[in-house]
């Protein structure tokens, strides 16, 4: 080999040499340079650190759903922010500060008049929706925030766009931050029915069955987000301290705590996060320790049903509304040294068989045969998935014929289970 060929050769490997050190694999790049990992209290956030990571590389799966999540997101830049100022009446103390909902499911039996605007008495119709109860209250407002909130956080962590931070601060600090605009630490006037209850335990629904979403969103926004500052993340500690508080010691949180459906599973799940993200992991790890047997094996049966959902009249959505529930609280006992899907109860209940218990209707190989008004298969995708990033084979087997929720499956960007139906609990 001439000196000329030679020379060529060494100039052509150092520069294939320099060029791979220029582009570093995912897991050798510097702890400086690697995304952060929020410090979650469902969501896994070194899983979605490493999710980000792949994303950055290219991963095409992600990159398609990311584009889904933007949509999602990008609606809520021209909407918002919300407040529980402005309901046209305020809640029966006559605080506007005071969160107001009312109850679903409770229907006036007469025309309103002068004499009785409401409509007194109201009777139950279980299943059946009052459209009223979306107006005048702070119902879809509340859930607008923690929508809002979680879908801006994730699109901001994925992307790097601060237009999504910036919104999703907006929003956080007018419900719960603003002197003018703050809500209460409190649901004392939750679920009210006319006429009848100023407001009720089961009320506390509203919130459980979301709000943890905000409390990893704001995990999220605290690994950097533009405009989120030291005061909000502080600020936001104080009114979680002093809501979990108004959980434990009310008397309206007392009676949700001993509920025996859906409502108590959805009360620890809520109990644990909240008590997880403001330090105090003695109360998360209790919480889920003490769900082996206060939730599971009470509530699921050994054939894997819930009996207490099967008896509604949304007895699929309620099956896979409470799972939610269960799939979140296991996710937040991974935090604190709990884990959930290895229970089996006295007569063998576990998650595993409640889970199971709705493959055939999940992936469209059997019909649902319990009462339904409207059946969504899409509602058990998430907790599907749950079980299959649990180690199930059948739910592993499961993920391939699932039906993809409106706006797509996200799963991989948000590895937690959401409520995907849309009735209100």
């Amino acid at each position: 080999m001439n000196v000329r060929l030679r020379l060529s050769v060494v100039l052509l490997a150092v520069t294939a040499t320099v060029a791979t050190a220029a582009v570093p694999a995912a897991s050798a790049l510097p702890a400086s340079k690697k995304p952060e990992a929020p410090k979650t209290a469902v969501m896994d956030g070194s899983r979605l650190r490493d999710t980000k990571i792949q994303l950055d590389r290219g991963d095409p799966q992600l990159r398609r759903a990311v584009k889904d999540l933007k949509v999602r997101a990008d609606k809520w830049l021209a909407q918002g922010p919300w407040t529980v100022v402005d309901k046209p009446k305020p809640a029966p103390g006559g605080d506007v500060h005071d969160y107001l909902s009312q109850a679903p499911y409770w229907w006036p039996t007469t025309a309103p008049t002068a004499d009785n605007p409401w409509g007194c008495p109201y009777v139950q119709r279980d299943g059946q929706r009052n459209p009223e109860v979306d107006t005048g209250t702070d119902r879809q407002d509340v859930e607008r925030v923690f929508d809002s909130t979680y879908d801006l956080s994730l699109a901001w962590y994925y992307t790097g766009d601060r237009r999504y931070a910036q919104k999703a601060g907006q929003i956080v600090r007018t419900w719960f931050l603003d002197p003018a605009t703050r809500m209460n630490p409190n649901l004392d006037h939750a679920q009210f029915i006319p006429c009848r209850f100023d407001g009720r335990a089961i009320g506390i629904i509203d919130f459980s069955q979301s709000y943890t979403s905000v409390v990893d969103a704001l995990a999220i926004l605290a690994t950097g987000a533009p405009g989120w500052t030291r005061s909000d993340r502080d600020g936001m500690h104080d009114w979680n301290s002093a809501f979990l508080d108004w959980l434990k010691n009310s008397e309206f949180g007392k009676q949700e705590a001993a509920a025996d459906n859906n409502h108590g599973t959805f009360y620890d799940m809520q109990l644990a996060a909240l008590a997880y993200a403001t330090g105090d992991r003695e109360l998360a790890r209790r919480t889920v320790l003490e769900s082996r047997t206060k939730r599971i094996d009470r509530q699921i049966a050994p054939d894997g049903s819930q009996p207490l959902e099967l008896s509604r009249t949304r007895s699929w959505h309620y099956s896979t509304f409470d799972l939610v529930a269960y799939t979140r609280l296991a996710a937040i006992g991974r935090n604190v040294g709990v884990d959930l899907w290895r229970h089996r109860g006295p007569d063998g209940q576990s998650l595993t068989k409640a889970v199971r218990y709705l493959l055939p209707a999940a992936t469209g190989r059997a019909a649902w045969l319990h009462p339904e008004l409207e059946f969504y298969r899409y509602a058990a995708t998430d907790v599907v998935h749950a079980a299959a990033d649990a180690g199930d084979a059948a739910a592993k087997a499961a993920v391939r014929d699932l039906e993809a929720p409106p706006g797509g499956d996200l799963w991989r960007l948000r590895p937690a289970a959401e409520q995907l139906d849309s009735i209100a609990g």
